[in-house]
């Protein structure tokens, strides 16, 4: 396995997205399956593992916490906060709430803290900004907890790069993670290049756009009724059968590589720059080994160029998001 910089880390230059494991695919995994794809992953030498406060409302960081304890020492270990699950209404039902006050995100630290079962966590994010709360004032609250030993290092998701560098005016900011990958492109307009002009890795979470670059998903109406990304405008069965057309060039791509569709997708952002970090994320064994072997994929510049014109932002029909979920991400000057 390469490595790559992130903050004061050397991190494996493909990480692990756990989220599949407790939240938002449809179907869940048992512990026992994810506990598997776990310790697969370090064995295939990764070692940064990416979970959440929000990940099965608490239960993704508890499997992480029991599975990966004994082998602390070996990883790099990321959280994030500022959205979580909150019984609005009373009824024991939890609702995904973002709220990046410095207290609740104090006390969503202490809570991942012991989820996790580790004294500190690498780095902790700030899963989506509040925009009722100034980035500084949250930014600070993050700040303050390195300084208590809590975390180590400070992160981002899903925002721009205006507020990036008001964030890291605050305090520095060791990553920004947003969705990077050849059918959403929108950190190129900013954010990538304000990240390398400061030192912070771009963590890129959905490589293979959500199952979409794998080249298997022929029909978005066989998703689970609770899949994420049946919301997802790009998902929906008119915008699906329209970017399907994309798919015989690029697996024509994969084949003249000689590589998976998934090993090429990731290959491509690996070779984009040295700061950005795919963390693919998967809840099968097979999906896991064939997304690490990516690292050994050498993809020249014409190829990068094909791949670039066949599968972009003016090719791809739908947004990624819903109405709701853009309102969420702060994608100003993105």
């Amino acid at each position: 396995m390469q490595h790559r910089a992130l903050g004061p880390f050397q991190v494996s230059a493909i990480g692990l997205g756990c989220m599949s494991l407790s939240h938002a695919y449809g179907a869940q995994v048992s512990a026992e399956q994810g506990e598997r794809v776990l310790l697969s992953a370090l064995d295939a030498g990764v070692t940064l593992f990416d979970t959440a406060t929000l990940y099965g409302f608490g239960a993704n960081e508890a499997l992480l916490g029991k599975v990966l304890k004994p082998h602390r020492q070996k990883i790099t270990l990321a959280s994030k906060c500022g959205m979580r699950g909150v019984d609005v209404n009373g009824d024991g039902k939890l609702v995904r709430v973002i709220d990046g006050r410095p207290a609740t995100l104090r006390k969503t630290c202490e809570d991942s803290l012991r989820r996790l079962q580790t004294d500190v966590i690498d780095l902790y994010y700030l899963h989506r900004w509040d925009k009722t709360v100034p980035i500084e004032e949250s930014v600070g609250a993050l700040g303050e907890m390195v300084r208590r030993g809590y975390i180590r290092s400070v992160g981002l998701s899903e925002v721009s790069a205006d507020t990036l560098r008001r964030a890291h005016a605050e305090h520095p900011i060791a990553a920004l993670q947003t969705e990077y990958s050849l059918w959403t492109r929108n950190p190129e307009l900013a954010v990538l290049g304000v990240c390398k002009e400061l030192g912070v890795a771009f963590v890129a979470f959905s490589p293979v756009a959500r199952g979409f670059l794998c080249g298997k998903l022929q029909e978005v109406n066989t998703l689970d009724a609770n899949d994420i990304r049946r919301s997802m405008p790009r998902f929906s069965p008119d915008n699906y059968a329209a970017n399907l057309k994309l798919l015989p060039a690029y697996l024509q791509v994969a084949k003249d590589v000689g590589c998976t569709p998934a090993q090429l997708a990731i290959a491509w952002l690996l070779h984009r720059d040295e700061h950005i970090i795919p963390i693919p994320g998967t809840t099968s064994l097979s999906h896991l080994t064939e997304d690490v072997e990516a690292v050994n994929v050498a993809l020249d510049a014409a190829t990068m160029d094909n791949l670039d014109a066949l599968i972009n932002q003016n090719t791809v029909v739908g947004s990624r998001y819903s109405a709701q979920g853009n309102s969420e991400v702060d994608t100003e000057n993105f």
